[in-house]
């Protein structure tokens, strides 16, 4: 399974999430990287990161009680009993500047009440290395949430890999590169 190499919170995270009986979800959103195996092959850029993607949505909706959106929108919500809601987004593929986007729509959802307090998962700088070309990492993560997010309850969970194993699957552009 996947290894938690770094939890950041910002702004109260824990603090707020133990006061609205957040905490256990946000842990459950986190456990999500422990519902897989994760081996890779330690060459640059030679992963794929959809397979990464898919594992940590299956892991969610397995759990039960995870809402997800597909466009436009925060990846997984879900709320507590009583009523508080936490917000998830995962960046493990695409590009790093979608970060940006992600930060942006959790900032949005905490001001209007939407969601109480953020999550971003995203893999930690040794894995991202050995992803596809500018998939995001943990360096990159802590640059956006210090520059547009650092005053909301948000917490950066990053991730690496098992081990060593076979390159993961990359999917064809529509130019039929990888």
């Amino acid at each position: 399974m996947p290894v938690i190499s770094k939890t950041l919170d910002y702004n109260g995270f824990v603090k707020k999430a133990t006061r609205l009986s957040l905490l256990t979800l946000a842990e459950e959103a986190g456990s999500t990287l422990s519902a897989f195996e994760l081996m890779i092959e330690e060459k640059k850029h030679a992963n794929g990161t959809k397979g990464i993607r898919q594992h940590i949505d299956e892991a969610f909706d397995k759990m039960g009680g995870w809402e997800k959106i597909t466009v436009g929108g925060i990846d997984w919500t879900k709320h507590s009993p009583q009523g508080a809601t936490v917000g998830v987004e995962v960046q493990v593929s695409g590009r790093s500047d979608m970060l940006a986007v992600d930060i942006m729509h959790l900032k949005e959802k905490i001001e209007e009440g939407g969601i109480d307090i953020g999550i971003i998962i995203v893999p930690d700088d040794t894995l991202s290395r050995f992803l596809t070309d500018r998939t995001p990492n943990l360096t990159t993560a802590i640059k956006h949430v210090e520059h547009r997010a650092k005053d909301l309850p948000i917490r950066i969970i990053a991730f690496r890999h098992d081990g060593v194993g076979v390159a993961l699957t990359k999917m064809r552009t529509n130019r039929g590169r990888f």
